[in-house]
């Protein structure tokens, strides 16, 4: 194994990869059970896993790895530049959210509502891990994930194709619920805690919040992104 592969564990996460006509794989290491529930799969994509006791994959992978028995390591995914990207439909822009595992949960959230596209910062934030695919659930093999190295310029660039960057603050005057505008929409979204930077707020359209009714008035980030997402499909 190198540090510069994607090592992917667990079942879905793992089975997507296995799925994805654009990975290439390079080696898959399996317990028994494990290979025997996703024979088709690894059948189809043509490898033939080295069987292992679970016990190796924790001591590879650390104790706290949930890998249900798998280990895939492929080389690492293409991924577009922002100028490549569908310019239509919603956009999520993460401002320097750090988490792996809120960033793949946010993924997670972006493949279930078939949103465009991911946008993240090439510094502060995640690089590709097995615990982000991991937190992904396969959600990785699915939705572009973008990084760009100026954030307030990738916002200039997305607004020149048409998009309308709309900000979530929790602290806005209007509602998510009263949004106008019409896709192609970027959403972006801050750090849990500080949300977002004075210079991204600058560089959005209009600022929106979510409708809390209770007595706290913040999400996690990506519970944040899942219920935006929900509230602009409605």
């Amino acid at each position: 194994m190198t540090e510069s592969n994607d090592l992917i564990y667990g079942s879905h996460p793992v089975e997507e990869a296995l799925g994805n006509p654009r990975r290439r794989f390079l080696s898959l290491t399996a317990s028994k059970n494990a290979a025997d529930r996703l024979a088709e799969v690894i059948a189809a994509a043509g490898l033939t896993p080295a069987i292992v006791h679970p016990r190796e994959l924790d001591r590879k992978l650390g104790p706290d790895a949930v890998h249900q028995g798998l280990l895939l390591e492929a080389k690492p995914l293409a991924q577009p530049r922002l100028d490549e990207i569908v310019r239509q439909g919603v956009i999520v822009v993460l401002d320097q959210v750090t988490d792996p595992h809120n960033v793949g949960a946010i993924l997670r959230s972006c493949a279930a509502f078939a949103v465009t596209a991911l946008v993240t910062t090439a510094r502060h934030s995640p690089e590709a891990s097995g615990v982000l695919f991991k937190s992904a659930s396969g959600a990785f093999e699915h939705v572009p994930y973008v990084r760009v190295t100026n954030l307030s310029r990738a916002l200039d660039e997305m607004k020149s194709y048409g998009f309308h960057i709309v900000g979530l603050d929790s602290e806005a005057a209007s509602s998510i619920s009263g949004l106008t505008a019409k896709p192609p929409l970027a959403v972006v979204l801050g750090a849990e805690g500080k949300g977002l930077r004075q210079l991204t707020r600058s560089h959005c359209d209009e600022l929106v919040r979510l409708d809390l009714t209770g007595p706290i008035r913040s999400l996690n980030v990506s519970n944040a992104a899942a219920i935006a997402l929900y509230a602009l499909r409605r």
